[in-house]
């Protein structure tokens, strides 16, 4: 049985994105990028909203661009070899061959995926990731924390839920990045 995990990069106000959707403050250098790649490696599924995936879709192509470092080509191939499934109403097609498009997020269908997974389930993206946690999906929850303030945005939870956690893990990187890994406990 695979867990789900929820996993993204956050500001320290805690938004994936600013207010006008940008995200680069948040993007890990080597040291971070190696441990997310040590992580990935137990991801068998990845679930994704359609913009998420539009910002995650660059790793099916991201071998080609020349002179990438090493952790950048082994988190490609990581990724590349993980199912996807995109959840929109509005995609029409997808690249890469492990990747599906659902129309709705259907809380039973990932109930089975999990139970059959040999491997854990990433979801990502707060708006797909918001419906996993209010059907209590969520077994795990990955915050890479970065050392910005950025004032608003889209935040990394949904303003209606209460879970009970427990912290299973926390590494600090020299970039100032904090990762933190909780556990739940319950619903509260």
């Amino acid at each position: 049985m695979g867990k789900l995990i929820y996993s993204m990069i956050t500001s320290l106000d805690g938004y994936v994105s600013d207010s006008d959707g940008n995200f680069g403050w948040g993007r890990p250098e080597e040291e971070t990028h190696e441990f997310i790649n040590e992580h990935g490696r137990l991801i068998g599924t990845y679930l994704y909203g359609r913009r998420m995936y539009d910002t995650m879709v660059y790793w099916e192509t991201a071998h080609t661009v020349p002179d990438q470092p090493p952790f950048i080509l082994e988190w490609t191939r990581i990724w590349q070899a993980a199912d996807k499934i995109v959840y929109s109403t509005t995609l029409n097609e997808v690249l890469g061959e492990r990747t599906r498009i659902e129309r709705t997020f259907d809380p039973g269908a990932v109930r089975k995926l999990k139970a059959e997974a040999d491997l854990d389930i990433a979801v990502a993206g707060p708006h797909l990731a918001a419906h996993a946690i209010r059907a209590g999906l969520v077994d795990e929850y990955h915050r890479f924390v970065g050392p910005a303030i950025v004032g608003g945005g889209n935040p990394f939870f949904p303003d209606d839920v209460r879970v009970n956690l427990e912290l299973l893990d926390e590494r600090r990187f020299s970039n100032g990045v904090v990762s933190l890994r909780y556990g739940v406990k319950d619903i509260a």
